[in-house]
């Protein structure tokens, strides 16, 4: 059985000083660091380069988790590979030869993803399971933090559970973006997921270490 784990979204975090974040996020116990990268064009946003991961990477001793929602990911997956990525995932959506790019992140030897819209279907993916280790969900349109959970979600979520099963392919892990708190973490869980990424409903709350512990009980 996969292990539920906890991704809490750096675009949330304060960067005047963000080790400090980093540090109270890996002793609240969390599994991951999820990095946003965006680029102004594929979203309307710029964010986090290589530049930055390898400076978080300097600082944090658990695996980073980067998401690139970015043009053309191909020309740009070595600089953030060499940054430190642990887990890289690539939108669906900008890939026109998507498998070329995932075999080219898989031979690094670090774990590769695939994120999805909120209108693109779990169908599209089929033909690449062989390729994935992570599928992320996105529950929310991508580009800027602090947006409200789509609830169409939860059927995606079930969908996509039935394709990993009818495919043998229930090894891969899943991963939701977007809107994810307290009040939603237990039922998307329940519906398949296995990463959670959460930004404002952890960072952004009164005291973050207690919203982990309690988001940690909910998946269990």
């Amino acid at each position: 059985m996969k292990k539920k784990k906890i991704s809490p979204s750096l675009l949330s975090a304060n960067f005047s000083n963000i080790e400090k974040d980093i540090k109270m996020l890996e002793v609240a116990g969390v599994h991951l660091l999820h990095i946003d990268v965006m680029d102004g064009h594929f979203v309307p946003n710029i964010t986090m380069g290589p530049f930055i991961v390898s400076a978080i990477k300097k600082v944090a001793t658990i695996p980073l988790d980067v998401h690139l929602m970015i043009e053309n990911p191909g020309d740009y997956t070595d600089a953030f590979i060499d940054a430190g990525a642990d887990y890289l995932t690539i939108h669906y959506e900008t890939s026109r030869h998507l498998h070329r790019v995932l075999q080219k992140i898989k031979s690094s030897k670090i774990k590769v993803g695939v994120s999805l819209n909120p209108h693109t279907p779990v169908s599209v993916l089929e033909d690449i399971l062989p390729d994935l280790d992570l599928i992320l969900i996105m529950s929310v349109n991508p580009g800027f933090g602090g947006q409200s959970f789509i609830p169409n979600t939860i059927n995606k979520l079930k969908k996509l559970k039935k394709l990993l099963k009818d495919n043998n392919a229930e090894h891969i892990e899943v991963e939701v973006d977007g809107g994810i708190k307290l009040e939603n973490i237990k039922t998307v869980s329940e519906a398949g997921c296995d990463i959670f990424v959460s930004g404002s409903g952890i960072l952004k709350t009164k005291k973050p270490q207690d919203t982990i512990q309690k988001m940690m009980k909910l998946i269990g």
